[in-house]
């Protein structure tokens, strides 16, 4: 099993039974040191904005979200539904457990 801590669009329970096929049960988190904003991405429409979180280092700046616990097969579904524009990292959450979370590729 695998930790994935969502902040975005992933908490969306419409998006996690299109993503999963099912909705996920998660619990609150927050993760220190990054911050919100957010970026354009092209779609078949027109441009969309998403959030998108940037390690700033500072304490003072928490992203609050959900912690799910998701399988590996989960994983893979949730890399392609993010696709060319986020990667996964790992990161340490408040509560001190380690899950993967999306930010912007460069």
């Amino acid at each position: 099993m695998a930790k994935l801590f969502a902040y975005g669009t992933l908490k969306d329970t419409e998006i996690q039974q299109n993503i999963f096929g099912r909705i996920l049960k998660g619990s609150p988190d927050s993760l220190i040191g990054y911050s919100l904003t957010h970026i354009q991405i092209e779609e078949e429409f027109g441009m969309a904005t998403y959030p998108i979180i940037v390690e700033t280092g500072n304490p003072d700046d928490i992203i609050n979200g959900l912690l799910y616990e998701i399988t590996d097969e989960d994983v893979q579904l949730a890399d392609t539904y993010e696709g060319l524009h986020y990667k996964r990292i790992e990161v340490n959450l408040e509560s001190k457990q380690t899950a993967w979370a999306y930010i912007v590729t460069n």
